[in-house]
C-alpha cells in the first residue's frame, strides 16, 4: 500500500475517533440540557410599609403562579392603594398594566 495512502487513511481513522469521541462525550454528559428535575427558590418575602409584605422585584405584584395563571393580589393593603382601572384588570384574569 502507498505510504501516502496510508497516512491518509490513519489521519481519517484518528479524525473520525476523535469526532466520535466529543460528539458521544457531549451528549452523555448532557451539554446545554438539564435533567429532569430542577430547583427552584423562592425570595423572602420583604415588608412593603402598608402593612404587607411582597416579594423582591415584584412590589406592587401581578403574580403568577406556578401553573403560569396570573393570581390577584387580594391582600385589604394592597386593594386600599388599588386604581379602578387596575382592580378591573384583576378581575377580568388579566395581568395588571396599570398601576
Amino acid at each position: 500500500m502507498n505510504p501516502v495512502r496510508k497516512a491518509l487513511i490513519a489521519t481519517a481513522m484518528v479524525g473520525s475517533t476523535l469526532t466520535g469521541g466529543a460528539l458521544g462525550a457531549y451528549l452523555f454528559t448532557g451539554g446545554t440540557a438539564n435533567a429532569a428535575t430542577t430547583s427552584t427558590s423562592t425570595p423572602a418575602a420583604v415588608s412593603n410599609g402598608s402593612g404587607s409584605s411582597t416579594t423582591p422585584g415584584n412590589p406592587a405584584g401581578p403574580q403568577v403562579g406556578a401553573d403560569g395563571k396570573f393570581h390577584s393580589n387580594e391582600d385589604a393593603a394592597h386593594e386600599a392603594g388599588e386604581s379602578a382601572a387596575r382592580e378591573a384588570q384583576e378581575t377580568a384574569g388579566q395581568v395588571p398594566t396599570v398601576p
